[in-house]
């Protein structure tokens, strides 16, 4: 063979190389083919990749494994919180189950569509997205171990609200602590929430407030008597009696300790015979009468208060007596009268008593009072809170009165003129310096008394009368007028709790300040409607 000849054999004789491409690729698009079948086979053991069974993401796991993952979701504890307590709940002990069976089947039969298998293989090898699958919970628990349980959990943890405490150290008052109540039905409600939800497991319980209890004036009853036993004298004892009586002026509430003890009334009485003299008069008070009135108030002078009684009586001055009794028992003052001048001491001074009206103070207690001037502090009090409705709302004694016997602007003077009574000591002396009091003191050997109005920057205002008797030859003022003092800084901090005198004052004089201090010092310097005007202005007259 010739070397021409073997060459062209050789060129003859190709390899198929284009075949061998084209089955290559054949082949390789077989095993590829043969390996997404294969894996989209395997999907068809587990759940599409886009969906949530009771709002748990199972897709791709198989279904043990999906199972298993919502059934720890949901067996997960609740923790509840009281006021910042945790508490947990187990699902188990309130019979919480999931229906996994019900869930399982339907997540499968939703996830894998055998009608369409040649189809689905098709969507999975474009990895066209699966529409996705939401399957509901499917559970239920005891309702009624719920609300055991939660029950259970408010006798625990709720607490009743607290009451204000007397502090006996500084006469104050600790205000009440606030308290709360579990609301078992909104709890109800959110507990079924966090049930039926895998990831928000923490509530805060719902808890009602309830602010502290105002026992109105419970406390401050409470602490006087506790003050008076601290300094050794027994309220309500039988050789020492003390009277309180307190109102307060905005809410009508009141305190009556020992308010019907009968009392000699000394001075106190001052307050009834002002009363009867402005209904006496049916006009303006003169110059004269207006320096009468502030010397019976402010000085306690005896023969200007016979003097009024006197004016009232048109001479008689035993009319004049029955006229204040009369007029001071039909204001309600039912155990408060005066049936005999006061004892001024000089030469030939008539002296006698008109008969002593009927009275029914309590009779547990016997203060050996004056058997012609007694009241009580329950009275005093009744006959200051009518001065103050009519002078300040223009009822109380003009309701009383209806024909005019008395108008607005003579009860401000009644209040005017009994609160430049700056004596510095008794109730004045238990609040803070310049604070207005509109008050009228008495004392004799064995009572001391003081009985006014509070007008405190909080507008709280409030009546106190104050009586202590000491049975004895001498109740001494330097042990009777401290108990008074004390009491009233007691009220004082109970109605302006802001302003609170933690300790007894110490610029008190060792005696009352005398009435020619802060008695105007004329009658023609005497107006009032302003009753302290003589200090900075020339003498005004009497409107």
């Amino acid at each position: 063979m010739s070397l021409s000849t073997f060459s062209n054999n050789r060129r003859r004789v190709r390899l198929p190389l284009l075949e061998i491409v084209s089955v290559l690729c054949l082949m390789g698009a077989l095993l590829l083919f043969a390996v997404e079948l294969i894996g989209f086979s395997q999907t068809r053991d587990r759940l599409q990749s886009d969906i949530t069974v009771a709002q748990v993401a199972v897709g791709g796991l198989t279904s043990v494994e999906a199972q298993t993952r919502w059934e720890q979701a949901y067996t997960q504890p609740i923790e509840l919180r009281y006021e910042g307590s945790p508490i947990q709940l187990d699902p188990a002990s309130v019979g919480f189950r999931t229906n996994s069976e019900t869930m399982l089947a339907e997540a499968l039969a939703r996830s894998t569509d055998d009608s369409n298998y040649w189809l689905a293989f098709w969507n999975y090898l474009w990895r066209r997205p699966v529409e996705p699958i939401n399957v509901a919970l499917s559970a239920q628990y005891q309702e009624g171990l719920v609300r055991t349980f939660l029950e259970g959990i408010a006798a625990r943890y709720d607490r009743p609200p607290g009451t204000p405490q007397p502090a006996l150290a500084t006469l104050t008052f600790e205000m009440g602590t606030p308290g709360y109540t579990l609301d078992v039905d909104a709890a109800m409600r959110l507990v079924d929430q966090a049930l039926h939800d895998p990831v928000n497991r923490v509530i805060d319980l719902p808890v009602i407030q309830a602010n502290p209890i105002d026992n109105g004036l419970q406390a401050l009853r409470e602490m006087i008597v506790a003050y008076l036993d601290a300094q050794g004298f027994i309220y309500d004892g039988q050789t020492t009696v003390a009277s309180v009586y307190i109102m307060d002026l905005t809410t009508g509430e009141e305190i009556n300790l020992n308010g019907d003890v009968a009392f000699s009334a000394a001075s106190t009485v001052k307050i009834p015979i002002m009363l009867a003299y402005y209904k006496f008069k049916d006009f303006a008070l003169s110059q004269d009468e207006a320096w009468l009135l502030v010397n019976s108030l402010l000085c306690s002078n005896n023969s200007s208060s016979n003097l009024l009684m006197q004016i009232m009586g048109e001479d008689d001055i035993f009319a004049g007596l029955q006229y204040v009794t009369d007029n001071t028992r039909y204001l309600g003052a039912r155990n408060t009268y005066i049936t005999a001048p006061f004892d001024l001491g000089v030469e030939g001074q008539v002296l006698g008593s008109n008969p002593i009206p009927q009275t029914h103070p309590n009779p547990r207690f016997n203060t050996d009072p004056d058997l012609y001037n007694q009241t009580t502090a329950e009275d005093l009090g009744t006959l200051l809170m009518m001065i103050y409705d009519c002078a300040t709302y223009g009822s109380g004694l003009r309701l009383a009165y209806p024909n005019g016997e008395y108008n607005q602007t003579e009860c401000q003077q009644m209040l005017e003129v009994m609160s430049a009574n700056n004596l510095e000591r008794l109730l004045q002396g238990g609040i803070p310096a310049g604070t207005r009091i509109a008050h009228k003191n008495g004392w004799l050997y064995n009572v001391h008394a003081d009985a006014g109005i509070v007008f405190p920057p909080n507008g709280r205002n409030y009546i106190i009368a104050v009586f202590v008797w000491e049975s004895g030859e001498f109740f001494d003022y330097t042990r009777a007028w401290p108990l008074i003092e004390e009491i009233s800084r007691a009220a004082w901090n109970y109605f302006s709790p802001e302003q609170a005198e933690v300790s007894r004052r110490t610029d008190l004089p060792e005696l009352a300040q005398s009435c020619d201090l802060f008695r105007p010092p004329s009658a023609e310097a005497t107006n009032l409607n302003d009753i302290d005007s003589w200090r900075t202005a020339a003498p005004a007259a009497t409107q």
